[in-house]
């Protein structure tokens, strides 16, 4: 009770309610400081804070993306940056076509090719590649592939209730985007055990990755991979009872800066969430060393329906990420990993619960407001909750921090403080996007 409302360390800035419902695959960031949300009748709501009479206000407007009827049920939705040298923003939108006799599956992608106008949305939302598909749509995910030259390219990943997952990548010289074999870049997405419903993936030392799916059977396959090849270096299975909704690969600590990749991998250990219908919440510790044997359970996380969404970030920044899950029966609940002892165990523990007025659908960590600290933005089956850091305990996190690093400096010697400086100076830009430090400039 009391308890929770001390430990709740955000305070809510906006709600935006939307003309119809959406779905768990209904938001997604698009560019820095936007969102877009997709709403089951066919309007695609983007989400931004402007300028307006010297105050910066919450606006969301329809954005009219061409070819989606509007009697059509948007599925899914996903945006991202093309990986350098390439510019511009891609748009994928996943929706049902409701024909009278029968129902038709789309996938609509997005794509300006135009200088000057690869980041406008709505001259984005004008250019179309519209694709029919064989399959009904469930999750649109995007993630970087290494190409033969040796760069990198950023694809769409579709999973279907066709029991397989449909690769998408971008024919420059065609200027569009077409279907491609998923094996040629993704092995381990070959022979599914049944429908994907969540998919996450993430890049690691050595020219690897893990890569995780959860199925509607209960079942969630992990694979450490190469990419070069790419190879399949190992492969885990474990069957749960119900069907999943989500997995979420990360690492526990924000502590990166001074390791290499390579340290880092051995090192940090990455974990894996796994959440499902009526199942607890369950972290795998250190997936790359110990496949899917380490498990945690996140006590008391079955106790309000089903778990729909989830994210793991530094809350409090000190450095150690807690996992938010987002339920059904309208909780936010927030767990930290508690060490027990000096050895590597421990426990997830509730930290604070907060009740919201409808089931929560997504959740996406991002600066919306531009001003270097970042807001928690939760779909609900309403609309859009944004949620800010109370401004007052992070401005007094920050000096207390600026204290400590002045006081270390001044212990230290002066050759210690340059050297101190110039890492700083040089590892700035380097650090893991989950961890810069935030610092209010309002």
């Amino acid at each position: 009770g009391r308890e929770g409302i001390k430990l709740y360390p955000f305070v809510e800035d906006s709600f935006s309610r939307f003309p119809s419902q959406s779905n768990i695959y209904g938001l997604c960031q698009a560019g820095q400081q936007e969102l877009l949300a997709a709403t089951l009748k066919g309007k695609v709501v983007c989400f931004r804070y402007q300028e307006l009479q010297q105050k910066i206000r919450p606006v969301a407007k329809e954005v009219q993306f061409t070819y989606i009827p509007v009697d059509a049920e948007i599925v899914s939705i996903d945006a991202f940056n093309k990986s350098p040298p390439n510019r511009g923003l891609v748009v994928g939108i996943t929706f049902i076509k409701d024909s009278g006799d029968k129902a038709t599956p789309f996938l609509n992608i997005y794509c300006e090719y135009e200088p000057g106008s690869e980041f406008n949305l709505d001259s984005i939302a004008q250019s179309c590649l519209n694709l029919e598909l064989q399959f009904t749509p469930f999750q649109l995910y995007h993630t970087e592939v290494q190409c033969d030259d040796g760069g990198s390219e950023t694809v769409f990943l579709l999973s279907g209730h066709d029991q397989r997952i449909h690769l998408y990548k971008e024919n420059a010289s065609l200027h569009q985007f077409e279907e491609q074999p998923v094996e040629r870049f993704f092995p381990e997405l070959q022979q599914l055990p049944s429908n994907v419903l969540w998919l996450d993936m993430l890049s690691v030392a050595g020219g690897q990755r893990l890569s995780a799916f959860g199925c509607q059977n209960g079942c969630i396959g992990l694979a450490l991979v190469s990419q070069t090849g790419p190879e399949v270096l190992q492969s885990w299975r474990v069957q749960f009872d119900s069907p999943i909704s989500t997995v979420l690969l990360f690492p526990l600590s924000c502590q990166t800066e001074q390791l290499s990749r390579e340290e880092m991998f051995f090192k940090i250990g990455y974990n894996l969430l796994v959440t499902s219908t009526i199942e607890m919440a369950v972290v795998f510790r250190d997936v790359q060393v110990c496949g899917l044997s380490h498990s945690m359970c996140l006590s008391e996380s079955d106790q309000w329906d089903a778990i729909l969404c989830a994210l793991v970030i530094d809350l409090d920044f000190d450095g150690q990420k807690e996992v938010l899950l987002g339920t059904y029966g309208q909780e936010l609940l927030c767990y930290k990993f508690h060490v027990a002892g000096s050895g590597p165990d421990g426990q997830f523990k509730l930290q604070w619960r907060q009740s919201f007025k409808s089931p929560l659908l997504s959740i996406i960590y991002l600066d919306l407001t531009g001003d270097g600290l970042r807001e928690l933005a939760i779909l609900t089956l309403k609309g859009l909750h944004v949620l800010q850091h109370s401004l007052t305990s992070t401005a007094d996190l920050v000096l207390e921090l600026l204290a400590q690093r002045v006081s270390a400096l001044t212990a230290g010697s002066e050759l210690e403080s340059a050297k101190a400086h110039n890492t700083e100076e040089g590892d700035a830009p380097a650090k893991t996007e989950e961890c810069v430090s935030h610092t209010p400039t309002n």
